[in-house]
């Protein structure tokens, strides 16, 4: 009998403790923020973890993507060395110190030459590895999964970009862009035009240097200001891949974009040489490409930046498929698929873009739920053209766990309460007669 009254009481207070949502919440939805995966795709200890905040939430209040406030404060030329942020300095400082940059000199480079090193070292060696020498570091990207052809574009944005978006999207597929930092400051409504479309963003330095012959705080520069400027306009994301201008990539140079900035390098197996062709020959070499053997994958060098580049690739398009291989972004054809290095892609809701894109507080105030469930579905994302809203069809990081937002009443909740204690006191007077 003792047992039987502690058991109803027990169930008893377990309803009564139900939390109720509040009356104002009743009968309408609400936006809610989803919450950034608690891991990175780089170690805990990695510095990229304190060098770009993590929106949602990180206290700043980002400006609407081509404002004037947003362009403030980032260099229109090569960045200056002596006046980079001190906590790019210090986790260079880092870096070196703790034995992760190797103490490769500086190359001297004529243009469209091979760099040259002092002291008859050799581009080709373990010490140097020189990526314009086709020197191959582990870990740097090269080729992609058998029969994939890793798509990917160099020199964005120009006012080119939104045609091969167009194009794509009527294909219903994406691409990797590889931008230029000033190139953004220039065209950020083609900027926009790629990232609201799904694309994928990637780190092709500030000024398209020579990046061998750069010192390594003015590496550090280049790649600092891109990373930061894409993260201030994706709302939050951090770009997870560069590739160098020229392919000019050696062994320091590709350490400091790993170690400092957690950037993964990414070259190519195969040069169209579109920037200096014409369409016959840009299509001729395309075709010599898609014919061959689908082991490795393809990673062809195209670039965005002329009309003759972004329709040779177009004309060229139906070949792909038609030659038996599968068409990809490059960031997610390699490794696990994600874009970034904190979220799966440009469409993932584990950031809230509206954030960013909108200019709006990070510290507004949107309403979340106490529930927390996995989920893989539409959500809608803003569109940053327009400030207006349009669905989007996204994917879920599975990692994450977005909340979910209360619609019962908390009159209709009160009422099943009473419900079910009437019934749970009909149960207790049967056991106690």
């Amino acid at each position: 009998m003792l047992f039987q009254l502690i058991l109803v009481a027990s169930f008893l207070a377990s309803t009564l403790a139900v939390p109720t949502p509040h009356d104002s919440y009743d009968d309408h939805s609400h936006n809610v923020r989803k919450a950034l995966p608690d891991t990175w795709y780089q170690p805990r200890d990695h510095p990229v973890h304190t060098l770009f905040k993590r929106a949602p939430g990180d206290g700043t209040n980002y400006p609407a993507v081509g404002s004037p406030e947003w362009s403030a404060g980032y260099p229109t030329n090569a960045p200056d060395p002596n006046t980079l942020p001190a906590a790019w300095v210090v986790a260079l400082n880092a870096a070196v110190a703790a034995g992760k940059i190797p103490n490769v000199p500086q190359s001297s480079n004529v243009p469209n030459e091979n760099p040259v090193y002092p002291n008859g070292l050799n581009p080709n060696g373990p010490t140097v590895c020189s990526a314009t020498y086709k020197c191959r570091i582990p870990g740097d990207i090269w080729d992609s999964p058998d029969g994939i052809f890793a798509s990917s574009f160099d020199d964005g944005p120009s006012p080119l970009t939104p045609q091969l978006v167009d194009f794509l999207g009527g294909q219903n597929d994406t691409t990797t862009h590889f931008m230029i930092g000033t190139n953004i400051l220039y065209y950020p409504t083609q900027f926009l035009s790629a990232f609201n479309a799904g694309h994928d963003i990637a780190v092709h330095t500030w000024t398209h240097p020579y990046m061998t012959t750069l010192s390594s705080l003015q590496i550090v520069g280049e790649l600092g200001y891109t990373m930061k400027l894409i993260h201030d306009s994706t709302g939050g994301r951090v770009p997870r891949y560069w590739r160098p201008p020229y392919g000019d990539s050696d062994m320091r140079v590709r350490s400091i974009a790993l170690e400092v900035f957690g950037l993964q390098t990414v070259v190519w197996n195969q040069d169209s040489e579109d920037w200096a062709g014409t369409p016959a020959s840009i299509e001729s070499a395309l075709t010599k490409f898609l014919a061959l053997p689908k082991t490795p994958g393809l990673i062809i060098l195209e670039h965005e930046i002329a009309s003759v580049t972004v329709n040779a690739f177009i004309t060229a398009y139906p070949q792909i498929q038609a030659a038996g291989w599968k068409f990809m972004s490059l960031a997610k054809a390699v490794n696990n698929g994600a874009t970034y290095q904190n979220a799966q892609s440009s469409t993932s809701d584990d950031v809230v873009k509206a954030d960013i894109i909108l200019g709006l507080s990070s510290t507004s105030s949107m309403s979340t739920s106490s529930t927390l469930t996995p989920t893989s579905s539409s959500t809608t994302s803003s569109s940053a053209t327009t400030g207006t809203s349009s669905p989007t069809s996204t994917t879920t990081n599975q990692n994450l766990a977005p909340t979910t937002t209360p619609t019962s009443s908390g009159a209709a909740l009160r009422a099943t309460r009473i419900l079910t204690l009437c019934g749970i006191l009909s149960t207790a007077i049967f056991l106690f007669s």
